[in-house]
């Protein structure tokens, strides 16, 4: 029913059909979320960009800090904005914050508060809320409320993607991921990918130690995917309890970072090659890229293949010195440098390669990420739906929000009690 609905509105932004308060089309697309719904459709959407409708824009906002949304508001023309305000409780403070100087700076501009109704529209479960807000419940868009946001991108929440996609594209996005689903259910473990990688991240996690884990793709649309899987995988196995309550007693979750491989390559590789650290990787690579340029696709692909072998072979003192014989350096220079120039390999990486960066694609490699966390918290024996530090840390901000708006602190730690006087005094010019 929410997909048919989906499709409804999507249908009539992109064919002008619905129109803004001024009777302008719909030029701008505005997420206003944070956490997973923000991280999911901001990462669906950019690895999608080639599929965007002619004439609309994508923009994302979710940082509480007001720079990001002034920056986006900036940019755009009240008249052909649409706003998709992202919110389970619709309470979420960053969201809220965002949303209403959103509404504030809509209604400046357009001169009326009926203009909220054809420009904001929610995805969300509290209709009560979301009606007075100003949003028509008609226009919310709703979702299982036990849904998490770190695996919400398929519900309502991709709204914003679907938009921008259009709704042919968004479930060809959610058929990618049915089909990982039904490879977990049904490929034997030998030829399973979810479990592989699961494995392979619990061996190397709990058995050799590894502290973090670095995805790097080598497709420039898959940028903001290391992002969405810091917040899936350490958000769900970020934890220390068994599902009885009981203390694990193994590492769980690694760290998990990455970038695009390319300019990786350049800042941080460094590390990977030669540090003290044992990092495995995950290399993403495309065989054709979606916005093909004569003769960059071969050297991406050399460059990730090459990157995989060194990190495997590494290179002795003996070779190191042979290389620098053969370039011209003398017998003591050659010596001298040699050692340094030493990599002891051995560095595990797990390339997944695909065709092009389809939507189907794109929901294949999502789903066999957030399979991956499952078959891990299977093993670790922890849940990997629940976000309770998270959920501590929104309890204690909601508490200090008071405190500073009033002006006086109340009982704190000695440590975080002194950060918030001297934030008081220079709030309050001393």
């Amino acid at each position: 029913a929410v997909l048919a609905s989906m499709r409804a509105f999507v249908d009539t932004v992109q064919d002008g059909t619905w129109r803004g308060h001024t009777g302008k089309r719909i030029r701008d697309v505005v997420n206003i979320g944070i956490g997973g719904s923000d991280l999911g459709p901001a990462m669906a959407a950019t690895a999608l960009e080639a599929d965007w409708a002619p004439g609309l824009r994508g923009h994302f906002v979710s940082n509480l800090d007001g720079a990001q949304i002034a920056g986006v508001l900036g940019r755009l023309d009240a008249a052909t904005t649409l706003f998709v305000v992202a919110s389970k409780t619709f309470s979420t403070q960053e969201t809220l914050a965002n949303a209403q100087s959103a509404r504030r700076w809509l209604v400046d501009a357009l001169g009326d508060e009926a203009a909220v109704a054809r420009h904001f529209v929610a995805v969300s479960t509290n209709e009560e809320r979301v009606r007075a807000f100003g949003i028509d419940p008609q226009n919310m868009f709703g979702f299982w409320d036990w849904v998490g946001g770190r695996y919400s991108v398929w519900s309502a929440v991709g709204l914003s993607v679907a938009l921008l996609v259009g709704m042919d594209a968004f479930e060809d996005f959610l058929a990618g991921a049915h089909a990982m689903d039904e490879h977990f259910a049904q490929a034997p473990w030998p030829d399973n990918l979810p479990v592989i990688l699961g494995l392979l991240g619990v061996w190397y996690t709990d058995f050799f130690g590894a502290q973090s884990h670095v995805v790097l793709p080598y497709d420039w649309a898959l940028r903001l995917l290391p992002a969405h899987l810091q917040q899936l995988e350490m958000e769900s196995n970020g934890k220390r309890g068994r599902l009885d309550g009981t203390p694990i007693d193994v590492d769980t979750c690694p760290i998990v970072w990455g970038g695009p491989g390319n300019n990786g390559q350049h800042a941080f590789y460094q590390l990977l090659h030669q540090g003290t650290r044992l990092v495995p990787a995950d290399f993403l690579v495309a065989r054709e890229s979606r916005v093909p340029v004569s003769g960059h696709q071969p050297a991406v692909l050399a460059n990730a293949f090459a990157q995989t072998e060194a990190l495997m072979r590494g290179r002795t003192q003996d070779e190191a010195y042979d290389e620098l014989r053969a370039g011209g350096y003398s017998t003591e220079d050659a010596h001298r440098l040699a050692p340094h120039k030493v990599m002891p390999g051995g560095r595990p990486t797990t390339t997944i390669g695909y065709d092009r960066l389809t939507p189907e694609i794109l929901g294949a490699l999502v789903a066999l990420y957030e399979h991956k966390v499952f078959v891990q918290s299977v093993i670790w024996d922890d849940n990997p739906f629940d976000q309770w530090g998270v959920e501590l840390g929104k309890r204690l901000a909601g508490r200090m929000l008071g405190e500073i708006e009033a002006g006086e602190a109340g009982p704190h730690d000695p440590a975080t009690a002194a950060l918030l006087a001297r934030v008081l005094r220079m709030r309050a010019g001393d």
